[in-house]
């Protein structure tokens, strides 16, 4: 899987301007700025000669892309050139960490902006991501999930994909997005026939559809906001 914000020509991360380094800009922008390639990077640390820190993260980031987390464990880590026995326990320990520290307290989604930062990681992939938010009540985010991957429309995004998990763990909302990786926000006639198909299902379903929204790594674009089509 190919991602954006990648060293081009097989330049090292030392031989990047500083700003641009994964751990410089994590200290001075903040974790939620960097790319899930960055991240993976400022967490591995150094590479070798044979093994360039960029090539493993990479690696490293198609293999955990492809698996589910908890299926993820050292011994098939280590079969990742480059990635030896200590830094595969770092990552496992990282994504257990993780996931043990985001049980403590639920995120809130009260705007656009809280759902915008919960995504802005998928905004660099290079095909269009569609992304389902799940709330409960509270607006507490239970959960994202990967719908589609590849061209949205409203025939290849189907509501029984969108709100299955939903209804499997009582949702009473949900919140839609996809990214456009070339940049444009301006939503195309196909975003809005399909945010309508998915909030007319969610009608239907007593689970309410709070917005779709369309994002880059960068920015946001929220149909709801927009008043270009009155849904909710």
């Amino acid at each position: 899987m190919k991602y954006r914000n990648i060293p081009a020509n097989n330049i090292s991360i030392k031989e990047l301007p500083k700003e641009e380094r994964p751990r410089e800009k994590m200290e001075t922008l903040g974790a939620s700025f960097l790319s899930d390639y960055e991240l993976l990077c400022g967490l591995l640390g150094r590479g070798t000669k044979a093994f360039p820190i960029h090539h493993v993260a990479l690696d490293l980031l198609a293999y955990l892309s492809s698996k589910d987390p908890y299926e993820i464990c050292v011994k098939d880590l280590i079969k990742i050139n480059g990635l030896g026995t200590a830094k595969a326990v770092l990552v496992c320990s990282s994504l257990e960490f993780g996931r043990r520290f985001s049980g403590l307290k639920k995120k809130v989604i009260n705007n656009t902006e809280d759902a915008f930062n919960s995504i802005r990681h998928y905004g660099d992939r290079v095909q269009e991501h569609f992304l389902v938010l799940i709330l409960n009540g509270a607006l507490e985010l239970l959960k994202v999930e990967v719908v589609s991957v590849g061209l949205v429309n409203k025939t290849l995004v189907h509501p029984r994909e969108v709100f299955s998990t939903a209804i499997s763990i009582r949702a009473t909302s949900v919140i839609i997005a996809h990214n456009h990786p070339s940049g444009n926000l301006k939503p195309s006639k196909d975003d809005f026939e399909t945010t309508k198909k998915i909030s007319d299902a969610g009608k239907i379903l007593g689970i309410n559809v709070l917005d779709h929204i369309i994002f880059s790594s960068e920015s946001y674009y929220s149909i709801k906001e927009s008043d270009e089509l009155f849904l909710f």
